[in-house]
């Protein structure tokens, strides 16, 4: 995720996404090869890997993760100033929340909801302090 301070990233934009793989090796050479991007491990995280997409800073980076469940589709995360406040307005409008807010430490808060159509998303603020 991003480091970037609150404020300097846009609200309400896609900045992150994760895709689910069951083959990592495989999905990495497709995606290298088809777009170019560049996918390294992150230190510590053996299930668990870095997209570069090369795109300008306005373009979000991603993450591939070995999938956690079948079926478990790519996420999309939008940042929000308050992921506590975009997830009850989640719920107000008729979505869920699949998983609550859960921090992710020195990044930010996140939660993982799905709208009115069955689609899942989450939401992403940025905080340092995040523990």
């Amino acid at each position: 995720m991003s480091k970037a301070k609150k404020g300097s990233t846009p609200v309400n934009n896609i900045i992150w996404f994760e895709i689910p793989v069951d083959k990592p090796d495989r999905a990495q050479k497709f995606y290298g090869s088809l777009f170019g991007w560049k996918i390294n491990s992150l230190p510590g995280k053996s299930d668990y890997w870095h997209i570069d997409t090369g795109g300008p800073d306005a373009s979000p980076d991603g993450g591939m993760m070995t999938r956690m469940y079948p079926g478990q589709p790519i996420t999309s995360y939008v940042n929000v100033p308050s992921v506590t406040k975009a997830s009850a307005k989640v719920v107000k409008l008729g979505g869920k929340i699949c998983k609550p807010k859960t921090a992710v430490p020195q990044m930010g808060y996140f939660s993982i909801c799905e709208d009115t159509e069955g689609n899942t998303f989450a939401l992403w603020e940025i905080n340092s302090k995040a523990k």
